[in-house]
């Protein structure tokens, strides 16, 4: 069953101005270590950061709660897979959110893709509750 669905739509050249103007400030108060550490390699360091930005705020969404409630940016991280596919995980208040909605005898699962377009970068996140040893 589906929990939440959320989308969001980041413009690329404005993340990359806000990184211009507050550098590490901007990046450690919105990312963790581990999505810095992956913007950083890549040739399109805006464009990377911009969707986790997206996917950030799509997952939020699909919480159902938007930055409110005491969900920080840091307590959702997007990460890859081997294969590039990206996964969200969510501690703090989030994964506190996520259990709350989680109906008994389900496990919760958060499915994010992300795309970019310059100047574009687009998530959608989709939380889905299956149920455990089904």
């Amino acid at each position: 069953m589906i929990l939440g669905i959320g989308t969001d739509l980041a413009n690329i050249e404005r993340i990359a101005r806000v990184l211009d103007r507050y550098g590490d400030r901007f990046r450690n108060r919105v990312f963790t270590e581990v999505e810095q550490a992956k913007a950083e390699r890549r040739r399109d360091v805006a464009g990377t950061y911009a969707k986790r930005w997206a996917a950030k705020e799509a997952c939020s969404k699909a919480l159902g709660t938007g930055l409110r409630m005491g969900i920080s940016w840091r307590d959702m991280a997007v990460s890859n897979l081997r294969s590039g596919q990206p996964v969200m995980t969510v501690t703090g208040w989030a994964a506190d959110r996520l259990a709350q909605m989680t109906p008994p005898g389900h496990e919760a699962i958060i499915h994010v893709t992300l795309t970019d377009d310059h100047p574009w970068a687009q998530a959608f996140v989709v939380i889905e509750a299956r149920p455990i040893g089904g």
